[in-house]
């Protein structure tokens, strides 16, 4: 029946509440009995481990005077750590905190970490974790297949943070790009007829072809050691990076670390939605081809760190198409650490990604979403379709997968691509393996957490990666930032004491889950002392402030500066009062940012209290923001 509520199977039911220890503890007994189940487990583990090997601390040594000594000192050190624990640390799992990409965590994710701890695996080496790296085989396998990859082609892994995938995947694409140049010094007739800029330009899947007929010809080795990481990469060799001005800073100092250079490593301009702009990528792309300069890579963000954007990732993949039709290519990365996972809202059951308007009935038949709203709109709906287009994706399952850190993630495309970056022969896969067993051989840790896998491919196996599980928790977050920008735009002044101060979102419509917005007194037209009051409501609103414990509202904040975005927030401060030449003067707002990761604020049963409440705490820190010097 139209408009009915999907019934769902028991195997894809989950109530997220179930899922988080909960802002009161409300799942405290389930929390405490399964770990307890667990440690034991742990215990009776080490000792039934050849049981005929005798005890190395005896009763009476036990009881002794040093022993409990040493106890003693143990449990006063846990003791003030606990004290601090409390009083300085943040609270994520509260709706009264609202400022970086922090949550309360998945339960099955924080127990599977605990209860592998002690086991202490290493995933860099197989014979360290038997366990823990089938487990992060597999849930990198879970992780491209939800973005849209083949599974029988395709590869992912486990990585310290979203930095490391970032490392990585631009050193696959750096080594990539030298391959067919390396080629021609080795084994020229298999590139024969090929100039240097067609071989600068020769497109993935041709590159990963060739990797094939030269290990068929018996030169691999020989091959690799002419590549760039033989070589170096020589001053401007390979050609260029493009990124958007929204980039994460990880990209400058991937730049540095790989030797690809800064003045390699061109920032693309943003649009006033912090988009990266598609006529300036072009420009980009033309100016450098014109001089004969490769575009090494193009780097898009899905959920920019600052404003949550999402780039035209549909478009920047029909503009590679219609260059590679002109003879010029590049890799294409997706940096979507942050906005990954919620490509699990697209998917139905089958892992299947849902047509436009299936997706929107489903969203409300589904009761991911409880209020009226148009999202997705149908851009953001097209860039989710068509992240598969990338060659390789950043994911972090520390943001919005709800794992405790540090737990980032990387997923390939094509696994041959591997073999560009491995050492110790691992490119030779082992027979009936997806992956060769030895990690360290082709990735940047020297040592990694099996723990951080089994949280994973915990999550993974309790939370289905589409949109009865993962969907609904992203969903419920990004709802909650669409109420949230609704209420702003509504209010659109506050007014505290005899004074009235003007409050205005970044942008209308947010592509993800995070709001930036910035609040300036009625009538003022100065820049500074706009980026002046933001500030003090941010200290008031902070640590800054004192104990956390004590604030009922906690949230960050970031500057937007000429020199990282151009003229891209002129837009913005006009609305909120100031003239064109103020901006072109300083510079340079200040915005408090809210990153709505909390699943349980938009099921809030009394949104109009909710929303209502929530302007009075910001009445009251604009009050005390503008009673103190």
């Amino acid at each position: 029946m139209a408009g009915a509520k999907k019934k769902k199977t028991k195997a894809d039911d989950v109530e997220v509440k179930a899922l988080f220890l909960g802002p009161k503890s409300e799942n405290h007994e389930y929390f405490k009995n399964t770990l307890n189940f667990l440690m034991d487990e742990h215990m009776h583990w080490r000792r039934d481990f050849h049981p005929e090997d005798a005890e190395i601390s005896s009763a009476h040594e036990m009881r002794g005077e040093k022993y409990q000594e040493t106890l003693d000192r143990t449990t006063k050190v846990l003791t003030e750590l606990s004290a601090k624990l409390k009083m300085t640390s943040m609270p994520w799992f509260s709706a009264r905190y609202l400022g970086h990409m922090n949550s309360d965590t998945l339960m099955v994710a924080n127990l599977a970490y605990m209860a592998t701890l002690l086991y202490n695996p290493n995933n860099v080496a197989y014979e360290a974790s038997t366990a823990t790296t089938p487990m992060e085989i597999e849930a990198g396998k879970d992780m491209a297949t939800m973005l849209g990859f083949d599974p029988k082609t395709s590869w992912g892994h486990i990585t310290t943070d979203g930095s490391i995938a970032n490392y990585e995947g631009l050193w696959m694409a750096r080594n990539l790009k030298s391959f067919p140049l390396a080629v021609k010094r080795v084994k020229p007739s298999l590139v024969k007829g090929m100039n240097d800029w067609q071989l600068l330009n020769m497109p993935v899947k041709k590159a990963l072809d060739l990797v094939d007929k030269v290990r068929k010809a018996g030169c691999f080795d020989a091959v690799r050691n002419e590549t760039v990481r033989g070589t170096g990469v020589g001053e401007g060799k390979l050609g260029v990076v493009l990124v958007p001005q929204s980039k994460h800073y990880s990209w400058v100092k991937a730049a540095d670390v790989l030797g690809i250079g800064n003045r390699n490593f061109v920032e693309v301009q943003v649009d006033g939605h912090f988009r990266m702009d598609m006529g300036a990528l072009k420009k980009a792309i033309d100016s450098h081809v014109a001089k004969k300069i490769p575009i090494m890579a193009v780097v898009a963000v899905v959920g920019t760190t600052e404003e949550g954007a999402v780039d035209r990732i549909a478009e920047i993949a029909k503009l590679r198409d219609a260059y590679q039709r002109k003879g010029i290519s590049f890799y294409f990365h997706v940096d979507a650490a942050y906005g990954g996972y919620s490509r699990a809202l697209f998917l139905d059951e089958k892992s299947r990604f849902m047509k436009y308007d299936e997706l929107k009935r489903r969203l409300f038949s589904d009761k991911v979403f409880v209020g009226n709203h148009s999202y997705p709109s149908k851009e953001i709906y097209e860039s989710y379709k068509a992240i598969p287009a990338a060659d390789s994706i950043t994911i972090d399952p520390h943001k919005m997968g709800y794992i405790p850190y540090a737990a980032g993630g990387i997923a390939i495309k094509d696994r041959r691509i591997l073999d560009l970056i491995s050492y110790f022969a691992a490119y030779v896969f082992e027979a009936g393996k997806s992956s060769p067993s030895m990690l360290g051989s082709y990735i940047l840790e020297g040592s990694k957490a099996g723990a951080t896998a089994a949280a994973v491919w915990a999550a993974h196996r309790v939370v289905p990666l589409n949109i009865t599980g993962y969907g609904e928790i992203v969903g419920r977050s990004i709802e909650g930032a669409q109420m949230f920008t609704r209420a702003l735009e509504a209010t659109k002044s506050l007014k505290v004491g005899n004074k009235e101060f003007m409050v205005q979102p970044l942008v209308a419509t947010p592509d993800f889950n995070i709001i930036c917005m910035a609040f300036n007194e009625k009538g003022n037209v100065n820049l500074e002392k706009m980026n002046a009051l933001n500030s003090k409501i941010y200290s008031e609103s902070s640590y800054a402030s004192g104990p956390v414990y004590r604030n009922d509202w906690i949230t960050s904040n970031t500057e937007l500066s000429k020199e990282d975005y151009g003229d891209a927030p002129k837009e913005f401060v006009k609305r909120l009062g100031i003239p064109a030449k103020e901006w072109d003067r300083v510079g340079r707002v200040r915005v408090l940012r809210v990153c709505m990761l909390n699943p349980f604020i938009s099921n809030f049963q009394n949104h109009e209290q909710l929303w209502k409440g929530f302007l009075e705490i910001l009445k009251r820190k604009i009050g005390e923001a503008t009673s103190r010097p």
